[in-house]
């Protein structure tokens, strides 16, 4: 990952491009504002860096930085990636804090999560996508949906135990949930720590297993979610949802619900952000002595459009207020219509005399 690919700066950006770079990326990709949280870290983690100075000078010699609480007790990286050997013109830089991880794959036991206990019970996340038509994005809506997923098991309320039994602490790793292993290699024998495969790493066992989910603590079911909606939503903007994803495992925590908006493409109206985009037909008449028209706005009022006279096909009239509502924000876009002056294709005899007269004047 390039920081300043992730910022879109270039590498000799000041300070103060830095910072103004990272608000406008952090306001669209915030979690809050269904933004992709991802992406969001990523631009977190390459501002705390760049916006550093030792740490951005450290980083332009180096590469990218080093996380230095993922390390092992008494190691010290120094706050960035080491490069093994010589520099040369096809450098290969090596995290010396993946190393647990490499010799764990290459000898088949694992290699400890660094970052922290990772929840094996926890449910996953669930995506959903909603299809809207544009005329929603208008206002504040509820937007109820059923889907097919684990839910907590009502029998034995999550926990995976039949219920009038007890929860028992796991004798093959007496409730540590971790065993110690020990590989022999060609470099000399290893010893790793791994999660007990009894209890798979939870530490406990129920007495006697739930004779509804056989002791997992949720089964699968369908599930009625609303979703509060908005208004001035765009097409492709995530909603997140806490802990209505999959339920979790013997009492594990429930993952998200994250729901993408698709706004359908409207037959009148082109959404362009916030303004809305239309074209509206006007007689010759119209066009060059000036008329009001009428115009059905997307909310369904009718509004006067005053022609000026003169006007020429393809003037665009600007009507404030009248596109879609700013998101989370107060006031809308404006609406912006396309004048077309439509040329007739037939013409009655009276209307044909009319216009070979005008010819005459030279109109």
């Amino acid at each position: 990952m390039n920081y300043y690919e992730v910022l879109g700066i270039a590498k000799t950006a000041s300070q103060d491009e830095i910072k103004k770079a990272f608000h406008k990326l952090a306001h669209k990709y915030h979690p809050d504002k269904g933004g992709d949280e991802k992406k969001f870290k990523e631009i977190n983690e390459a501002y705390q860096v760049l916006s550093d100075k030792e740490k951005r000078a450290q980083y332009d010699q180096f590469g990218r930085v080093f996380d230095g609480q993922q390390a092992g007790p008494g190691f010290d990286p120094s706050g960035f990636s080491w490069a093994w050997g010589n520099k040369s013109s096809q450098d290969v830089e090596f995290d010396l804090g993946d190393l647990g991880d490499v010799f764990g794959e290459m000898f088949g036991f694992g290699g400890g999560n660094r970052g922290g206990k990772k929840d094996s019970r926890r449910g996953k996340d669930i995506q959903v996508d909603i299809e809207i038509p544009l005329e929603k994005t208008l206002i504040d809506f509820t937007e109820k949906i059923n889907i097919a997923k684990h839910i907590v098991c009502n029998r034995c309320n999550g926990n995976g135990a039949e219920p009038g039994t007890k929860i028992k602490e796991c004798t093959a790793c007496r409730g540590s949930g971790k065993v110690q292993q020990v590989k022999k290699t060609i470099f000399g024998s290893f010893t790793a720590v791994g999660p007990c495969p009894e209890c798979n790493g939870e530490g406990t066992m129920p007495e006697k297993p739930c004779n509804v989910c056989k002791g997992e603590g949720r089964v699968k079911s369908h599930e009625e979610i609303e979703i509060k909606v908005p208004a001035g939503i765009d097409t492709h903007q995530v909603i997140k949802i806490e802990g209505k994803g999959e339920a979790g495992r013997k009492g594990g925590k429930s993952g998200n619900l994250y729901a993408r908006i698709l706004v359908k493409k409207h037959a009148i109206f082109e959404r362009r952000e916030d303004d809305l985009f239309t074209t509206l037909d006007i007689k010759f008449s119209q066009a060059a002595l000036g008329d009001e028209v009428e115009l059905k706005t997307i909310d369904g009022t009718n509004i006067l459009l005053e022609v000026p006279q003169g006007t020429e096909s393809g003037k665009v009239l600007r009507i404030s207020g009248k596109g879609i509502p700013h998101f989370q924000n107060k006031g809308r876009g404006n609406l912006y219509v396309e004048l077309k002056v439509a040329t007739p294709k037939k013409l009655s005899k009276q209307q044909k005399e009319l216009f070979e007269k005008l010819k005459e004047e030279g109109i």
